[in-house]
C-alpha cells in the first residue's frame, strides 16, 4: 500500500519533527535558531549536540554562536575539521584557532581545495615568506574569502604601477595586509594623488609606502587632508609639509590637533620657544609631536645644569631638535670631551648644537686628533658636518673652514651636500653627514 509518495511525504514529517526538536535544543543552551531554520540540521540533537561542543572546546562561547548561527550548519567531520587542519597546516597555531574562526566564522563554509589553497598559493606568490603566512592570516583573515583575480590582483598592480619594487609586495603584505582589499579607484589612487599633489615626489612617496604600507589605511577625507591643514595652521610652511610627511609618515594619521595643542603649549611654557620656533621645530624633526615630554626634559635639565642660559638652550633646540632625543650618556660623554679635551666656550656648542648627535668614539675624537696632529684650528661645523672624504680633502688643504651653512633635507630621500656632491640612502650609513638625515625612530 505505501508509495514512493507516501514515504516521502513521511520523511518530511520526520525531518520537521526533528528540526523541532533540534531548535528546541538550542533554545534550551541559549542559542537562538531563527537564522538556520532553513539551513540543512543533522538529523539528531546528539550530532548537533557534537557541533555546539566541539566549537566550544575551540573556544567559542554561545554569544560568539549567536553572533553568526551559520557556523552550526557545518558538519564536524566534513566542513570543521578539515578547514582546521589546513589552517593548523599553513601555519596558524592550534591556541589561537578559536580567536581566528570568531575573527572570521565564514572559514568554516569554505572548501580547502577550491578557495583556501589557492588563496594561499597567491600570498606565496606576492613573496609573502611561508612562515609568515599564519601571521597575515591572523592580522587579516578575511583574505581567505577573497577571490585571487579581484580586489588583491587589481591593487597589486596598481602599487607596483607607480613603482613599487614587486619584490617589496610581500613583506608590505606581512607588515600590513589590510591594503590587499583597499580598492584603487576609491582609496589608494585618490590618496596617492593628493599626496603627490602636496609636492612629495612620486620616488619618495613609493619608498614611504613600501617602508610603511599602514599609510594606505589613513582615512583622505577625515584624517589625511585635515592634518595638512592643521599643520598649515600651526605655522608650518606648506612648502616645508611634504618634507614634513616624509621624514615622519605617521603625522598624517594622528590625531594632529590635539598633540601639536600639546606640544606647543609645553614648548612655549617650559622651553621659552615661541609658537614660531616650535613650527621651525617641526619642520626639522616632526616626531617630536609624539615625543613624551619626560624623555624631551632630560637632555634640556643636562644642559641647563652645564652653566648654558635658558635663552641659548632654547635656540640650540629650534636649531636642531634631535637633541632632546638624545640619551643622556652619550651627551655627558661629548660634552666631557668638548670641555676637557677641546676647552672650548659653550658659545660654540650654541651655534652648533649638531655636535652631540654625531658618535663620539666613531666621528668626533678621530677627527679631532687628526686636526691636532696637523696644527689646524676649526670650527665644530667645519670638522665634523661633511663626509670622511671631504673631511680629508679639508685636511690636506690645510683649512677646516664651514663650506656652507650646512647640508638641505630635500624630502627625506638624498642630501644636497657642498658642491654638488649628494649621498644616497644606499652608501654607507656610517658615514652620517648630517643630522637632519637621521629622524629619531620613536
Amino acid at each position: 500500500m505505501p508509495t514512493v509518495t507516501w514515504g516521502v511525504v513521511q520523511g518530511r514529517k520526520e525531518k520537521l519533527v526533528s528540526r523541532v526538536i533540534i531548535c528546541d535544543f538550542l533554545k534550551s543552551i541559549g542559542i537562538v535558531p531563527d537564522e538556520i531554520e532553513n539551513l540543512e540540521l543533522p538529523s539528531t540533537v546528539e550530532v548537533m549536540r557534537e557541533r555546539v561542543e566541539f566549537l566550544q572546546k575551540l573556544g567559542l562561547t554561545i554569544d560568539d554562536m549567536n553572533e553568526y548561527p551559520l557556523m552550526l550548519g557545518c558538519s564536524v567531520r566534513k566542513n570543521i575539521i578539515p578547514v582546521l587542519g589546513y589552517l593548523e597546516k599553513i601555519g596558524i597555531p592550534r591556541a589561537k584557532m578559536g580567536e581566528f574562526i570568531k575573527n572570521y566564522p565564514q572559514v568554516l563554509h569554505a572548501s580547502v581545495v577550491v578557495e583556501l589553497v589557492p588563496v594561499v598559493k597567491h600570498l606565496r606568490g606576492l613573496d609573502v615568506e611561508k612562515e609568515d603566512i599564519g601571521f597575515v592570516l591572523l592580522k587579516y583573515p578575511e583574505l581567505l574569502g577573497f577571490k585571487t583575480e579581484g580586489t588583491m590582483s587589481t591593487t597589486v598592480a596598481y602599487l607596483v604601477s607607480i613603482g613599487v619594487n614587486p619584490r617589496d609586495i610581500g613583506p608590505m603584505v606581512t607588515q600590513y595586509p589590510y591594503f590587499l582589499g583597499m580598492r584603487v579607484g576609491t582609496v589608494l589612487k585618490p590618496l596617492v594623488d593628493y599626496l603627490v599633489s602636496l609636492g612629495l615626489p612620486k620616488k619618495i612617496l613609493v619608498k614611504m609606502l613600501e617602508k610603511r604600507p599602514y599609510v594606505l589605511g589613513y582615512d583622505l577625507e577625515e584624517t589625511v587632508k585635515l592634518n595638512v591643514e592643521c599643520l598649515v595652521s600651526f605655522g608650518i610652511r606648506r612648502e616645508a609639509v611634504p618634507s614634513v610627511i616624509a621624514q615622519y609618515p605617521q603625522i598624517i594619521g594622528l590625531p594632529l590637533k590635539a598633540k601639536l595643542s600639546t606640544q606647543q603649549y609645553f614648548f612655549n611654557f617650559k622651553l621659552k620657544i615661541d609658537p614660531e620656533g616650535f613650527a621651525q621645530v617641526v619642520e626639522r624633526m616632526p616626531q617630536i609631536v609624539s615625543l613624551n615630554q619626560n624623555v624631551i626634559m632630560k637632555p634640556i635639565e643636562f644642559l641647563l645644569a652645564r652653566g648654558i642660559p635658558a635663552e641659548d638652550v632654547a635656540k640650540m633646540v629650534v636649531k636642531c631638535p634631535q637633541i632632546v632625543a638624545l640619551q643622556i650618556l652619550l651627551m655627558k660623554n661629548s660634552y666631557y670631551f668638548f670641555k676637557s679635551e677641546m676647552g672650548r666656550p659653550y658659545k660654540e656648542l650654541v651655534e652648533f648644537p649638531e655636535y652631540f648627535t654625531y658618535s663620539l668614539e666613531s666621528r668626533i675624537k678621530p677627527r679631532y686628533k687628526k686636526l691636532q696632529g696637523a696644527g689646524i684650528r676649526s670650527s665644530l661645523a667645519g670638522f665634523l658636518n661633511c663626509s670622511d672624504q671631504r673631511f680629508e680633502e679639508k685636511l690636506k688643504a690645510g683649512y677646516m673652514e664651514t663650506d656652507s651653512q650646512g647640508p638641505s633635507f630635500f624630502m627625506g630621500g638624498k642630501l644636497e651636500l657642498p658642491g654638488n656632491e649628494s649621498v644616497s640612502d644606499d652608501e654607507d650609513a656610517s658615514d652620517d653627514e648630517v643630522i637632519y638625515r637621521r629622524t629619531v625612530s620613536l
